[in-house]
This record gives C-alpha cells, sequence and structure tokens, in this order.
C-alpha cells in the first residue's frame, strides 16, 4: 500500500472541498461570506475582490479535488490563506491575545500548511493529472 499518495489524495480532498465550499458560499451569501465580509475586512474594491477571491477558490478548489494542475492550483490558495490571516487574525492577536487569534486561526492554518503539502508535493497517483500522464506515456 502506497500510503504516501494515499496521504496526498486525502490532502487534496481536504483543500479541495474546503476551497471549493468556501468559494461557492461567497457567491451564494455574498453579503456574509463574500463582498460583505471584504467590506467589514475594509479591503479595497471590494466588490471585484469578493467575487475574485471566490472565482479563485472554486476553480482552483475544483482542480486540486479533482487532481488537474494540484500543485499550480495551490498557490493562489496559498496567496489567499496568508492574506486572510494577515487580514483577519493578526487584528485578533493585536486586539484580544494570543489564544483568541489561535482559535481564530485554526482553519486558515490547517489550509495554509494543507496547501503548502500540495505545492511541494509531486505525487500524482490517484488524480486525474496520472491519469491523464499514463494514458499518453509521459513520466
Amino acid at each position: 500500500m502506497d500510503t504516501g499518495s494515499l496521504t496526498v489524495l486525502l490532502v487534496r480532498i481536504i483543500v479541495g472541498t474546503v476551497f471549493l465550499s468556501e468559494g461557492i458560499q461567497k457567491f451564494v451569501f455574498p453579503e456574509i461570506r463574500g463582498v460583505g465580509r471584504f467590506i467589514k475586512i475594509g479591503f479595497p474594491v471590494p466588490e471585484f475582490l469578493g467575487y475574485f477571491v471566490a472565482s479563485f477558490e472554486v476553480f482552483c478548489g475544483a482542480l486540486v479535488l479533482i487532481g488537474l494542475f494540484s500543485r499550480y492550483a495551490a498557490f493562489p490558495l496559498i496567496i489567499i490563506m496568508l492574506t486572510a490571516i494577515v487580514s483577519t487574525k493578526i487584528p485578533i492577536f493585536v486586539n484580544e491575545g494570543f489564544w483568541e487569534m489561535a482559535h481564530a486561526a485554526r482553519t486558515d492554518w490547517a489550509m495554509l500548511l494543507s496547501s503548502i503539502i500540495l505545492l511541494i508535493s509531486r505525487n500524482t497517483k490517484y488524480s486525474m493529472e496520472g491519469y491523464i500522464l499514463k494514458r499518453t506515456n509521459i513520466n
């Protein structure tokens, strides 16, 4: 049993489903998860950024989930998570302390590290990309 490949598959499922779901929710509930949240945080042009980020989360989350260009799709997701941590968790740290920030950042931290695992992993077993490479005999 190839546990490394299964591990990467599980990480892909976690990252893909969370980002796909969160991206869809930014479209379905824009006032609390999308544009409205970006307004509350104070981002410039929140109407654009809300839908821009949501689109990347849906597109990259779907790519990661099916295992197609997962390493490339992980990069924008890492940027999204770093931005989320800096813009929302650092203020919590400053205003409410470490433990409140640690609690609030748990999912962000997990998604950031999981996306980094996908970025550095070259494992394509159990993925659409691996299937395509195998079918075309490219390795």
